[in-house]
Formats: C-alpha cells, sequence, structure tokens
C-alpha cells in the first residue's frame, strides 16, 4: 500500500525549471526571454505579454506549457519589430502581475515546441505518515533504478477526464466540435494518450513494460544530462532477437515503445501488433481513418519506459509545516523534498504516482484546454 502525500497546496511546492536544448546566441531577430511565474499559465502570459508589445500571440514561441498551479521557470521567443529602438528593455522591464523577467538574449530563430532537454523539478510533498518517509525514500530510489511507466498524466484528459471521448464523437461527427484547430490537435492528442495509456496498462499487467518482445520497436535511451547529440539515441529499431534485446532493456539501454495513433506511425510486428490494434479498435471502433485525422497529429511512437535522472532527497525529513512554512504541532506526518529530472514530454505527477497516494491539495482538477478560450492547446510539458 502506497503512503499518502500531497500536492501543490502551494504553487511554490512544485518548482519546474526547463532545460533548454540550446542556449541563444545573442545575436538575431528573435529574443529569447527567460521568466519566472507563479500560479499562472504560460498561455496567459504569452497573450499579455504579446498583447503589451504589440505582437501577434502566434508569433510567440514556446518550448513547452507549463502548468498554473507551480512555480517555473522557461524561455519564451518574441520576434523584435523591425526598427523599434530599445525593444530588448522595453521587453526586461515588463511589469506583468506574478512574473519576473530574468534575462532577455538575441537568437537567430523562433523558438519552437520540444526545443527544450527535459525539465528540473524540485517538489515538496506534504502531510505524509511520518513512517511511511523511508518507504518512500526506497521507492523513489528504486524508479531511479528501474525506471517508472512512462504513463500521460491526468492533466492530458481534462476536468472531467473526457477529452478523449470528445474528440472522438467530432471526429465521426457526432458533434461539432471547437473550431480553433489548436484545439482540435489538443483533443486528438488526448485521443492518443489514451490509447497509449491502456497499451501501456495491458504491458504492465503482463509484466512486460520494461522488457524487449519479438516485434517491439525499440527505442535507443537518451539522457536529457548526458547531453548526447547522437543522432541514434531515440532512433528505433525493429525487436528481432528478443534475448539479447531484453538484456539490453534490462541493463537499460533501449526500451519499447508504445503507439501514438496517426497515419504516419511506424508500426511494430507480431502479438505487439495485435495487442496495438486490438485496444485502438477497442477505443475508437472499427473502420475508424487516421488519415481523415492527418491535419490533427500524425503519429509518433513514445517509449513505455520513463528515466528519473540526478534524484536528490534530503538525507534528513522535515516536519509538518501549513501553508505559511509555520511548523505544526503534530508529529505523525511529515513533509518530504525530492527533486530530479525528467526527459521532454514526461509528468512529475507519473513519477510521484508511482510512490504516494496523491491528493493535489489546489483543489482543482487540471487545466482544460478544451473549455477555456485563454488556453493554447499545446502539451503542458512535464506537469
Amino acid at each position: 500500500m502506497q503512503p499518502r502525500g500531497v500536492i501543490r497546496s502551494v504553487p511554490e511546492d512544485f518548482v519546474v525549471e526547463e532545460i533548454p536544448s540550446y542556449l541563444p546566441s545573442g545575436e538575431g531577430e528573435h529574443l529569447y526571454v527567460l521568466f519566472e511565474k507563479i500560479g499562472r499559465t504560460t498561455d496567459d502570459v504569452v497573450r499579455e505579454m504579446a498583447r503589451r508589445l504589440g505582437i501577434r500571440p502566434d508569433n510567440v514561441g514556446v518550448a513547452g506549457m507549463k502548468d498554473r498551479h507551480a512555480r517555473t521557470i522557461q524561455r519564451i521567443s518574441l520576434p523584435v519589430p523591425p526598427r523599434t529602438e530599445g525593444f530588448d528593455e522595453k521587453v526586461l522591464g515588463l511589469a506583468l502581475p506574478n512574473v519576473r523577467i530574468l534575462d532577455a538574449t538575441r537568437h537567430g530563430n523562433k523558438l519552437k515546441t520540444g526545443h527544450l532537454r527535459g525539465n528540473r523539478f524540485r517538489l515538496r510533498i506534504r502531510k505524509i505518515p511520518a513512517g511511511a518517509i523511508a518507504e518512500a525514500r526506497a521507492r523513489f530510489e528504486k524508479l531511479a533504478r528501474e525506471g517508472v511507466p512512462n504513463a500521460y498524466g491526468t492533466q492530458r484528459f481534462g476536468r472531467e477526464g473526457d477529452n478523449a471521448e470528445y474528440a472522438l464523437k467530432f471526429l465521426r461527427g457526432e458533434t461539432e466540435g471547437p473550431r480553433d484547430p489548436k484545439k482540435r490537435r489538443f483533443l486528438f492528442s488526448a485521443l492518443q494518450s489514451s490509447i497509449f495509456n491502456r497499451v501501456l496498462q495491458a504491458r504492465i499487467a503482463d509484466g512486460t513494460w520494461n522488457t524487449a518482445l519479438a516485434g517491439d520497436l525499440l527505442s535507443r535511451e537518451r539522457k536529457v544530462l548526458a547531453g548526447e547529440d547522437d543522432d541514434t539515441r531515440g532512433a528505433l529499431f525493429l525487436c528481432e532477437d528478443p534475448v539479447a534485446d531484453a538484456a539490453r532493456a534490462l541493463e537499460g539501454e533501449v526500451s519499447p515503445t508504445g503507439p501514438i495513433p496517426g497515419v504516419s506511425m511506424k508500426r511494430p510486428g507480431g502479438a505487439v501488433a495485435a495487442l496495438e490494434d486490438s485496444i485502438t479498435q477497442e477505443v475508437v471502433g472499427g473502420n475508424f481513418d487516421w488519415a481523415r485525422a492527418k491535419s490533427l497529429g500524425e503519429g509518433t511512437r513514445r517509449p513505455l519506459r520513463l528515466w528519473i535522472e540526478d534524484l536528490e532527497i534530503p538525507a534528513t525529513t522535515e516536519p509538518l509545516t501549513d501553508n505559511e512554512g509555520a511548523t505544526q504541532l503534530q508529529t505523525e506526518e511529515a513533509d518530504m523534498q525530492v527533486a530530479f529530472v525528467l526527459p521532454k514530454g514526461a509528468y512529475a505527477t507519473t513519477v510521484l504516482a508511482a510512490v504516494f497516494e496523491l491528493s493535489d491539495g489546489h483543489g482543482e482538477e487540471p487545466d482544460d484546454d478544451r473549455n477555456r478560450s485563454t488556453e493554447t492547446p499545446r502539451k503542458s510539458e512535464g506537469i
């Protein structure tokens, strides 16, 4: 039985910092702005900054979206208007609520979605039974050695958990769906993610989520902090020797992948393909034409296993504190701090849920991009 724990009692309990793929060069027609925000979505900040500067929000580059209920540090890129003197200084001087501009440096290209290696998380979990701290530490250390099932978190599926079902309905013509193409893509990604999670659950159930089966499409592992630029890292290859590849999977060199369905997705073989086809048909029904949804997402593969890097847990446990940091008299519960690095597209809550029975202290489900006109339906990277 997992120990209970509470996350995000306050935004400062959940700190996320992007690890960029590259740093701005200092020259060019785009301004890379490093900023810290608390209690606001990335999209909210982008829209306000664009409005203040007279820039179209679509021209602002974002590597990854960050959740509202956190303290996050990330970069965006702004196109530098022609014949505008003092633009960089104006950006550095912007005063936005709950936002602190940390740096602004020129670069030659717009920041694109996915232009980051990963994210570093510094988290506080509250109200853990004091006697369970050692168990929680041991669980984290085991995950760092063996990996974590790479499931999509609940924030992928909306407040009511029905984004995937809603996407399926508008793709079938049963409902109109949103007109905004970005929101349609976000909803479609929830459908893809739902299928991936079901395949992952099936592989967990039969004990094959972290090993190689004949017909698997295997991914060569890419470490965030190693700075690996080898093009073979993350590349896919077909498992034709399960014994040899299972040994490589045990060593953490490769991991099996699951489906992010679409017309361009690479297909596995054998029993692996049969499992994925069965689950996909169970979700979408027969005769579903993925080619018709090509504009919403072409499909890809995602590793079934997620690796934690640079795990840090303070040696001493902390007494239970309230949301203001005041020490309480109770001794039955304690706070725990943990830090780690995850690759882009991975969810810290997925890691935490493998250790704790979680409650979310902000009392709400994560933002549902289907229903909020202020939200841009990009993926919330790592949250």
